[in-house]
C-alpha cells in the first residue's frame, strides 16, 4: 500500500495530507473564509497569496502529525484542475519541487475525482459501480462511476450549482458568506412548508422534463422577488422560514434526481460528495429516500465533505496502485471535464 503526501489548494483551502492507501495518517486544512468573508466570495489573487504563504508550513505540519519523513514516501498527489488557476500553480509548483527533489512520482488529480474518493475514507470497502452526487459551490453533477478513471455525467446543472445557489439566497438574507452552514443554521428553527418555491426543471426539445438535469437559477430568482415583495409590503422578512423553504426544495430536488438516476441504472448505492453534502436537509431527505428504496447511500463525514487534501491522496493512491502517474510537464487547468481525466497521467 503507497503512502502519498496530497496537496490540495484550488480555491480557498490550504490543504495537505498524508494518506496510506484509505487511511489518513493526517490532515491538515487552513481555511482562507475570515480572509475572504469581507468581500462577499473567493478574491482569486488573495487566494493564490495565501495559498504561497501557507503551503509549506502546511506541509510540515502535515508530516509532522502523521509522524513520518518525507523519506518515506512513495508518491506526491497534487490538484492540478479544475479551480483558479493562480491557486493551482501554487499547489503544482509545490508538488513538483518536492518530487524532483525526493525523485517521487507525480500524481495529478481531478478535484471532482477527489470528492468521490472522500467516501473511501469512511466506507473503505467502496468499489465501482456506483452513482456519485456531487454538489458544491462550483458544481451539480450526477456521475456513473465505473471505474478509477471511468465516469460518465449522466446529469447535472444547466446554471446555478447548489452551493452557489445557497451563497446567493444567503446573500439575499444578509445572512454573509459562506451561505451553506448559516442557511443550514437557520432552517433548524424554520418551517420548511412556508413558501412553495419552484423546483427548476429542464425543458426536452420534444416536451417533458430531463430526469436528471438541474436548474437552480430559477429558485434563486423565486426568493428575490419573495424578499422584495415582503419588503414593499412593509412585512417582517421571515428569514428563518425562507432559508428552511429554499433548503427543503433544494433538497428535494437533488434527491428525486439522485433516486431516479440510481433506480434507471440499476446502481444499489449513491456516494455523496461536495460542500452541500455536509447540508443536514440533504442528509435526511436522501437517506430516507434510499431507505425507502432498498438503496445505500453514503456520506462522507463532515470534515472530508469540504475541499480536503486527503480525498485528493485517496484518489491518488487508486490510480497509483493502477501504474498511473502525470509528468513533470503536467499544467494546470481551470476546467476539465471529469470524464477527460486520463489525460493527465503518461501512457
Amino acid at each position: 500500500m503507497a503512502t502519498i503526501l496530497a496537496i490540495e489548494t484550488s480555491c480557498d483551502e490550504t490543504a495537505v495530507a498524508v494518506v496510506n492507501n484509505r487511511t489518513v495518517c493526517s490532515s491538515i486544512v487552513a481555511s482562507q473564509i475570515p480572509i475572504h468573508k469581507k468581500y462577499g466570495g473567493v478574491v482569486p489573487e488573495v487566494a493564490s497569496r495565501q495559498h504561497l504563504e501557507t503551503i509549506n508550513s502546511a506541509t510540515s505540519a502535515a508530516l509532522e502529525q502523521a509522524q513520518i519523513s518525507i523519506n518515506q514516501i512513495d508518491a506526491i498527489a497534487v490538484t492540478c484542475a479544475p479551480g483558479l488557476v493562480g491557486a493551482l500553480m501554487v499547489g503544482l509548483s509545490a508538488a513538483k519541487t518536492l518530487a524532483i527533489l525526493y525523485n517521487l512520482p507525480l500524481i495529478g488529480v481531478h478535484h471532482l475525482e477527489g470528492h468521490i474518493y472522500a467516501n473511501c475514507l469512511s466506507e473503505p470497502s467502496l468499489e465501482p459501480p456506483f452513482l456519485s452526487l456531487l454538489v458544491s459551490g462550483g458544481h451539480t453533477s450526477l456521475i456513473y462511476v465505473k471505474d478509477c478513471g471511468g465516469y460518465e455525467t449522466l446529469g447535472q446543472t444547466r446554471d446555478d450549482a447548489a452551493g452557489e445557489a445557497f451563497d446567493k439566497v444567503a446573500r439575499l438574507l444578509d445572512l454573509g458568506y459562506p451561505g451553506g452552514p448559516a442557511i443550514d443554521k437557520l432552517a433548524q428553527i424554520g418551517n420548511p412548508q412556508a413558501f412553495a418555491l419552484p423546483e427548476g426543471k429542464i425543458s426536452l426539445p420534444k416536451g417533458g422534463y430531463h430526469p436528471y438535469d438541474s436548474s437552480f437559477s430559477g429558485l434563486k430568482t423565486a426568493v428575490l422577488r419573495l424578499v422584495q415583495q415582503l419588503k414593499v409590503e412593509n412585512v417582517v422578512v421571515p428569514v428563518a422560514d425562507i432559508a428552511a423553504s429554499f433548503q427543503e426544495t433544494v433538497a428535494q430536488s437533488l434527491t428525486k434526481r439522485a433516486i431516479a438516476c440510481a433506480i434507471d441504472f440499476g446502481l444499489d448505492t449513491i456516494a455523496v460528495g461536495g460542500g452541500v453534502a455536509a447540508n443536514s436537509g440533504l442528509r435526511q431527505h436522501l437517506q430516507k429516500a434510499a431507505t425507502d428504496r432498498n438503496l445505500r447511500v453514503l456520506f462522507p463525514p463532515m470534515k472530508f465533505c469540504t475541499d480536503n487534501a486527503a480525498m485528493i491522496g485517496c484518489a491518488a493512491a487508486a490510480h497509483f496502485e493502477r501504474g498511473h502517474t502525470s509528468p513533470l510537464t503536467l499544467g494546470v487547468r481551470s476546467r476539465l471535464p471529469l470524464t477527460e481525466v486520463m489525460q493527465l497521467y503518461q501512457h
